[in-house]
């Protein structure tokens, strides 16, 4: 059975002053391996090859009982050395045939690898995903119209008090809209503030979140570990202040730096 080299993450060599790191590899039971290349160290673990290379090995990474333990124990192993150092993370499956190959990558991009983790030296990663209950924001606000138009529609016929309240309704939408916006220019205005970098991730259905809420923002921000006080504190103030209108941000981290990593090729080269 031929091994590979699992890799986990990238860090500074300097860093990881305990060799070899405390915990297991990816299956729970390999060593937790590191090799310096320069000043940088290469945090990997050996795995059968055939787990990751084959017809069978689809079939098993589509297991979520084979699968499921080995992503989460990618993580601990990613979260762990975060602890010590700066981390470039890999994508899960990351695997080289060899430690000469992966050298050739650690080579090729020696510069970048470094420079990346210059910059994320004190600084962490940290997501910011906004839920509107739309239906409950819309009662909110067509309940705050109704009042505001109340003497006018009084004033109407049971069945034109009707199509005027669907207009009013249809015009909810379009305010609850231009709302959303407006809010959102906001917080990512004064979000960036406390940032040295954001991105903006993909919005998430309902069925992948799991929430009766719709995801309308999903940011990562690369905060100073200086200004994440300030930065939380912002992300309260804006729940006090919009949570009452349905909208509500979702603050998580610290998380490694996956959002911010450079577009290196650092495949798999079993």
């Amino acid at each position: 059975m031929s091994e590979g080299l699992y890799l986990f993450c990238l860090a500074r060599l300097s860093r990881l002053p305990t060799l070899p790191l405390e915990g297991k590899g990816l299956d729970g039971q390999s060593p937790l391996e590191v090799a310096g290349f320069q000043d940088l160290a290469a945090v990997w673990s050996p795995v059968p090859l055939e787990d990751f290379c084959g017809p069978e090995a689809e079939e098993r990474l589509r297991d979520l009982t084979w699968i499921g333990p080995r992503v989460i124990r990618h993580q601990e192993v990613v979260a762990g050395v975060m602890r010590r150092s700066p981390v470039l993370p890999t994508r899960f499956g990351t695997i080289f045939s060899s430690w000469a190959n992966l050298e050739k990558v650690l080579k090729r991009h020696h510069d970048a690898i470094a420079g990346f983790l210059e910059r994320i030296t004190g600084s962490e990663e940290w997501a910011v995903k906004g839920m509107l209950d739309r239906c409950g924001a819309k009662e909110k606000l067509f309940s705050l119209t109704q009042a505001r138009e109340a003497e006018r529609l009084e004033a109407l016929s049971p069945g034109k008090r009707y199509f005027q309240e669907q207009r009013l309704r249809a015009a909810c939408d379009q305010e609850l809209q231009q709302w959303l916006q407006e809010i959102c220019r906001k917080l990512w205005t004064d979000l960036r503030d406390y940032a040295a970098d954001v991105r903006e991730r993909r919005l998430l259905s309902r069925e992948a979140t799991g929430s009766d809420n719709d995801m309308v923002l999903n940011w990562a921000f690369l905060v100073p570990e200086e200004t994440v006080p300030g930065f939380q504190a912002r992300i309260k103030e804006a729940n006090r202040g919009y949570g009452e209108h349905g909208l509500v941000l979702e603050c998580t981290g610290p998380w490694p730096p996956y959002s911010f990593c450079p577009a290196l090729d650092l495949e798999s080269e079993a």
